[in-house]
């Protein structure tokens, strides 16, 4: 990687997917299957909405851009604003985003990338949402026929989202090809050991989805954006 700049661009763009994917996994709170995934999955949300704080910071003010932006401003992929599903679903999202954002900031925290400091704390975090993703696939997939079912039909419903995911970004400068090639060889082998199968359907092409990063979002986005920003725009300039 070269020592270039970091644009404007580049930072929103990955500041925007960890703040959505933070809303989306603080949704489960109260609601998650058991009480300690209320505990993991606020945790994962909290280090993705730290992360979303110093990526935002680097472009603006971070609340007038998580809280007065309208829809079409946002640049996050539209894998992570998808609706959390049933549980197999959250899981099959963080699994094929977590494992993507490892292998990202792993690049990022080697050479100049001016994204260093903030990549090599946040591959460490990172690693664990990939972890914990990993092992509810395993629990899952190689569970009751019941939840390898509903594995597998989270899995394939969301792989249309993820060839996004390795769109160059202006200022980004990754090798997106290995990320991929990695990424791919990674989701094999735990959907082998989960007895699951990678879903074999188009990634990239016209009839798949991923315009996020042009500001073209799923209809479920408008809803959770109207949820995250309501407090803030029914008290604009409110102090504690």
């Amino acid at each position: 990687m070269s020592d270039t700049a970091l644009t404007p661009a580049a930072a929103l763009a990955l500041g925007d997917d960890a703040l959505v994917l933070a809303q989306r996994l603080g949704e489960w709170a109260g609601n998650a299957p058991v009480l300690e995934e209320d505990v993991a999955l606020a945790n994962i949300a909290l280090d993705l909405l730290g992360q979303a704080r110093v990526l935002l910071s680097l472009v603006g003010d971070e609340d007038t851009l998580a809280y007065l932006r309208e829809e079409r401003d946002f640049r996050n992929v539209q894998l992570v604003e998808q609706p959390n599903g049933d549980f197999a679903h959250t899981i099959a999202r963080q699994l094929y985003f977590s494992t993507y954002q490892r292998l990202l900031y792993g690049q990022l925290a080697t050479g100049g990338s001016p994204l260093a400091g903030l990549a090599a704390k946040a591959v460490k975090e990172v690693a664990y949402h990939q972890d914990h993703a990993e092992h509810w696939t395993l629990r899952l997939g190689d569970g009751t026929p019941e939840s390898h079912d509903r594995m597998q039909r989270a899995c394939d419903a969301l792989w249309r989202y993820t060839g996004e995911l390795f769109q160059p970004v202006d200022g980004l400068d990754v090798d997106h090809k290995a990320m991929e090639a990695a990424w791919l060889d990674s989701l094999t082998a735990v959907l082998t050991r989960a007895t699951l199968t990678l879903p074999d359907g188009p990634r990239t092409g016209a009839w798949t989805a991923g315009a996020g990063r042009q500001g073209l979002h799923t209809e479920s986005f408008g809803r959770m954006l109207a949820e995250m920003q309501h407090l803030h725009r029914s008290h604009p300039g409110a102090t504690w």
